[in-house]
């Protein structure tokens, strides 16, 4: 499998979801739902004043993550995906979405949780320390990242082991490691920002 060796442009994803409605299966995948509900548990506060869902797809754990949120942006840089992300949580007023391509675009505004989840290994290690100083200059400090990826491999430009830990170490005196779970198929780290 060829690594692609720089971020995945926008395109990408535009084919992705020309070709497949759902090509990830978000919608449907025993693994998604159990890696969504693992990832509701372990998020330290019982409810969010403002958060931020970068890579939110078709919006399947948005709706979920939805119900613990005050107000809840999804980003995606695909408008297919967010034509059904919009259509599945239009019951939702306090949720809205906004068509960027990360950590080049992000949306204003602060934030006590941010989630990336299935998203970082899409970054080349170049872009990463442009997407830590775009949580740092919106994350409340006491607020909430959680990182949510695949371990197996990828022919994208990072694994999601590198890709964590890459923003993990370039965040290392801002944040602290609250809550660490690892299956056989993915990686959940849920950090609190200190400062």
């Amino acid at each position: 499998m060829t690594r692609h060796s720089q971020t995945m442009p926008p395109d990408y994803f535009d084919n992705r979801y020309a070709e497949d409605p759902d090509p990830w299966q978000f919608a449907t995948s025993e693994y998604e739902a159990a890696k969504y509900a693992a990832t509701l548990e372990a998020l330290p506060k019982p409810r969010y004043a403002s958060a931020l869902e970068i890579g939110c797809s078709i919006g399947v754990f948005t709706k979920a993550l939805a119900a613990r949120c005050d107000a809840l942006i999804g980003v995606d840089t695909a408008e297919k995906a967010l034509q059904q992300a919009r259509e599945r949580c239009r019951e939702a007023p306090h949720v809205s979405f906004q068509r960027l391509h990360a950590p080049g675009q992000w949306p204003a505004g602060r934030f006590d949780l941010i989630l990336i989840s299935e998203v970082l290994y899409f970054f080349d290690a170049a872009d990463m320390p442009r997407l830590a100083e775009r949580i740092l200059g919106t994350l409340d400090t006491g607020g909430t990242i959680a990182l949510v990826h695949w371990t197996g491999p990828t022919h994208y430009p990072q694994t999601g082991d590198a890709a964590s830990d890459q923003l993990i170490d370039i965040l290392d005196s801002s944040i602290h490691v609250t809550h660490r779970h690892r299956t056989d198929r993915y990686r959940l780290d849920v950090l609190t920002r200190i400062s």
